[in-house]
This record gives structure tokens, C-alpha cells and sequence, in this order.
């Protein structure tokens, strides 16, 4: 075992190796119990599998911490990880914990733990790497560091007060959209709400975009409507339509105001149409152009990095207007297709008319069907009058085809043993 002295912050994210070098997962976090004299002793690491599953990998298994990785022995437990009374994760639960000095010198935070084994190779926490609170009235300036051992500090509450909220979003900032997601969820309930009041409108409008419904509806009624209204315009429109309606019709209006003038009138023409029909489910702002329009035009709008990828994948070209409902649509100009051209290439000459878009009407079933014949990972939608309304991808289909818990993996946790050793 190396005796290298390990910081939990930076060990969030390594990689887990087996021992011939086959990559296992990467650590979200370190769990710890607390001892009645002794530091707290570490008990394992969070590691996130394939499948964005979080198991319990105990510290006995891991051979080496270093070099910004983890060698374990190779065996994990993939039943999934849940805290077991006693245990506390030091990302999770204790980084902004606020600490007393016992000398009487005052009080400060904790920003980050480090870990190490003993002689006998039993880990644990050696030392505390701490902000004191600032001296200065600037609202720039940060108090002095300094480390502590375990002994020189005590808790000023009870273990398992709830920490900072900032200090938690701040060590989730790297995290993907829909690991940010399941991470959350992952938290209690208050402390769920709590970080989720800390994180910037665009990053907690992600996250709820990879929730289920019943999650997003329970975080946004816990936030301010001005502040809901705000998560709202954040969203994709037809995500922002799917968690509107299932909320009361008085607070949806209520919502819908508060709402960005232009947000919300996309959002009410989705709501318009039924949650499994083609309209329900598309997106009203695909990348729309003019048959006059070059390939390089085109080309520029769909290498903007905010742009989803399956909505990247093509233009639509229509009469004017340019915006949802446009004029007459004319056809559809794969990317693909667009680089075998020259830049100065007319999109009206390379259009592909042969593609059959989709009524607004449309199942997601038939819509499924479509993607599916002729290897698409979009489709133009249209009304009656054949003016181009949207555009429906093939994650819009698959998030209504799939079971609403489809990201938890819970059917594959129902066959595991719900108790045993880890």
C-alpha cells in the first residue's frame, strides 16, 4: 500500500485501475466513520462504474492511492452504493463543515481532507486543510488557510450538519449534466434542495433536463417562482413543456408569465399538442435557412457549441419566414452532405426534398418507427399547412419510449440483494 498522503478534493475524479491495468470507474468520493478519540477512519471510496452506477469499493481492496489513480485489487460489489447509518462522504457531507480550534483561536472551514494510511496500512483522516474567516472588508478577499490535525479541531455541531451549500456546488463543477443529476439525487432531500439553490440557473436547468419529472417538479416547488420562471427560460422548450404540465394549470399560467416573452410562447405552442405526439415531443428551434443560404452559413450555425448534437446534424430549408411556424418547407441538408460541397455552395442546390417529414400529429411510436427505417437521428415536423413547426430528435423519442426510471437502473438493482457485505 503506498503511504502517499492523499487530498479528497483531488482524488474526485481518478481513475480505479484492476491490477493488468483494466480501467474500473472513476472515485466520486471517500466515506468515512467517526471515532469516539481517534481521527475518523476511512472505510472505502464512491466509485463511479460503467453505467454511471455508484458502488462502494472498500479501502481493504485498494493496493495503491497515487499519481492521480487507484489500484485496486480488482474485485468491486456492483450493487449500488447507499450510505449505512454512521458512514459520512467527505465531498457530500463535510467539506464546508464549520470547525472550532481547541486552543480557543477561533473557528473555520473545512475546504478540503487529507487521507493516509498507518504502519498497519488502516486509513484515515491525518489532516484538515482549513479557511479562517476573513479579515478584511473587501467582498474580494478570502480569510487565511492553515491545516490542522483532527485533535486540534472540534466540530461546532453534531456530526451530519448539513454543509455548505456553496462549498458542495463548487466541487461539482466539473461534473456532466447527467452526473450532476444522479449526484443530487443522491443527497437528502434538504440537502438536494439547498445546492440546488446554489447552482447558476443554466447549470441547474441541465440538470433537471436529465431528472424525471416527479424529481423536477418537487425541486421546482421548492424554488421561488421568479426563481422557477428563471430555470424555465434555461431550459430546452419542450423539456420546460414536459415539467409544466404536470404541474396545477393556475401555477403553469403563473410560471408562463414570468417567463421571457419569447421562451414562453414556444413552450405554450408545445403544450399545445399531446406529450405522445410528434408536437409534444419536438423541439421548436431547429436550425432553420433559405435555399439563397451557402454551405459555409451553414456550416457556421451548426458548429456553435450550445447547439445539441442531433439537432447539429442538419439544416431545414423553407420559404420565409425563418422561424417556427416558417413557410412551405422545401427539404433537409445533412451536414454530411455539406462538406462534400464548396463553401459557396447554394443550399438550395444540395437539398434533399425525398425526405418524408412528420405531422405534428404524429405518434412517438410512428415517429420511433421513421428514425429508425432510415437510420435518422432527426425528422422535420409539420402542421397541415406543410410550414415547418419543429423538429424532433431521437433522444426526444427515447426519453418517452424508455420506463420513467430508466436512469436510476433500479430494475437492474431489484435483482441484486438488497443486504450483504460489502
Amino acid at each position: 500500500m503506498s503511504t502517499q498522503r492523499v487530498f479528497a478534493a483531488r482524488l474526485a475524479g481518478c481513475a480505479v485501475f484492476d491490477p493488468v491495468g483494466d480501467r474500473l470507474g472513476k472515485v466520486r468520493d471517500v466515506v468515512i466513520v467517526y471515532r469516539s478519540t481517534a481521527a475518523p477512519r476511512v472505510i472505502g471510496l464512491v466509485v463511479e462504474i460503467p453505467g454511471r452506477r455508484q458502488v462502494f469499493l472498500s479501502i481493504g481492496r485498494v493496493t495503491s492511492i497515487r499519481s492521480g489513480q487507484v489500484i485496486s485489487t480488482g474485485l468491486i460489489n456492483v450493487r449500488r452504493f447507499s450510505p449505512r447509518a454512521g458512514e459520512v462522504r467527505v465531498l457530500a457531507e463535510m467539506l464546508g463543515r464549520r470547525m472550532s480550534f481547541v486552543d480557543g483561536s477561533g473557528t473555520a472551514v473545512i475546504e478540503d481532507v487529507a487521507i493516509e494510511p498507518n504502519r498497519l496500512g488502516e486509513w484515515a483522516i491525518s489532516q484538515l486543510f482549513l479557511r479562517r474567516p476573513k479579515t478584511s472588508a473587501s467582498p474580494f478577499a478570502k480569510g487565511p488557510t492553515t491545516f490542522a490535525a483532527w485533535s486540534e479541531v472540534t466540530e461546532q455541531h453534531t456530526p451530519g450538519e448539513s454543509q455548505s451549500a456553496e462549498q458542495l456546488v463548487a466541487s461539482y463543477s466539473e461534473l456532466h449534466a447527467a452526473d450532476l443529476a444522479n449526484t443530487l439525487l443522491d443527497l437528502p432531500q434538504q440537502r438536494m434542495i439547498e445546492v440546488a439553490e446554489e447552482l447558476s440557473d443554466d447549470r441547474l436547468a441541465d440538470a433537471l433536463e436529465e431528472m424525471p419529472e416527479d424529481e423536477q417538479v418537487h425541486i421546482l416547488d421548492r424554488l421561488g417562482d421568479e426563481r422557477a420562471a428563471d430555470i424555465l427560460d434555461q431550459m430546452e422548450p419542450d423539456d420546460a413543456a414536459d415539467l409544466l404540465a404536470q404541474l396545477p394549470p393556475g401555477r403553469l399560467e403563473q410560471l408562463l408569465e414570468l417567463m421571457e416573452p419569447e421562451e414562453a410562447e414556444d413552450v405554450r405552442m408545445l403544450l399545445r399538442y399531446g406529450p405522445d405526439t410528434a408536437g409534444g415531443l419536438m423541439t421548436p428551434e431547429p436550425i432553420i435557412l433559405s435555399a439563397d443560404a451557402t454551405v459555409a452559413e451553414a456550416l457556421a450555425l451548426i458548429r456553435r457549441h450550445e447547439l445539441h448534437p442531433a439537432l447539429a446534424a442538419a439544416v431545414f430549408v423553407t420559404l420565409p419566414p425563418f422561424e417556427t411556424p416558417t413557410g412551405r418547407l422545401l427539404g433537409v441538408v445533412h451536414f454530411q452532405r455539406m462538406l462534400r460541397y464548396p463553401p459557396h455552395e447554394r443550399l438550395g442546390a444540395i437539398v434533399d426534398d425525398s425526405m418524408e417529414p412528420v405531422s405534428v400529429t404524429a405518434s412517438a411510436a410512428e415517429v420511433a418507427r421513421m428514425l429508425a427505417s432510415y437510420d435518422l437521428v432527426s425528422l422535420p415536423v409539420i402542421d397541415a399547412a406543410h410550414r415547418l413547426v419543429g423538429a424532433i430528435s431521437i433522444d426526444d423519442v427515447l426519453d418517452y419510449l424508455l420506463p420513467d426510471d430508466w436512469r436510476s437502473h433500479d430494475s437492474d438493482d431489484a435483482a441484486e440483494p438488497s443486504k450483504g457485505v460489502r
